[in-house]
């Protein structure tokens, strides 16, 4: 699977979208890169004088490159005959060093600690432009078809 296959199969879209580029993945991890734009929704109120980049915020970006893109990429690998696969958030734990301000760059990098019993758990670490650590956590995401699919599958037996 390309790179650039990875974002288009991800189940988000703008302004949810907080993947630019996928600069390298494999088996063991995964590293890409967003761009927070200075008009993004969420800096409107979130401090109105000095805005910046929510925790939460952060949080997704690192889950939707160091978690959902990856498992994107091992669920290629290893279940391709599996279809409309999804991958949800199951828990973050994750500390804040510095903030990220409007119009910033971040890479996010993403080990896996474990894939298994269809639950992906990263140790991932996000990075401003100059090289500081912003937030590291662990963030796990369980691998899933959507319930209707389940629906449909049992009424067809």
């Amino acid at each position: 699977m390309k790179l650039t296959e990875i974002i288009s199969h991800l189940p988000y879209s703008f302004p949810f979208l907080f993947v630019d580029e996928i600069t390298r993945i494999d088996e063991k991890g995964v590293e890409g890169n967003y761009l927070f734009r200075p008009d993004a929704f969420f800096y409107r109120g979130h401090f109105k004088d000095a805005p910046v980049t929510p925790g939460v915020i952060l949080t997704e970006c690192m889950a939707q490159i160091g978690v959902v893109c990856l498992g994107i990429y091992l669920l290629e690998t290893e279940r391709s005959q599996e279809k409309n696969i999804q991958i949800a958030m199951s828990s973050s734990e994750v500390d804040f060093f510095q903030p990220v301000l409007p119009g910033e760059m971040v890479k996010v990098v993403s080990q896996k600690e474990y894939f298994r019993f269809n639950k992906l758990k990263c140790i991932t670490e996000m990075y401003n432009s100059k090289g500081k650590l912003v937030c590291r956590g662990k963030i796990a995401g369980m691998v899933f078809q959507p319930e209707n699919k389940f629906k449909k599958e049992i009424l067809d037996k």
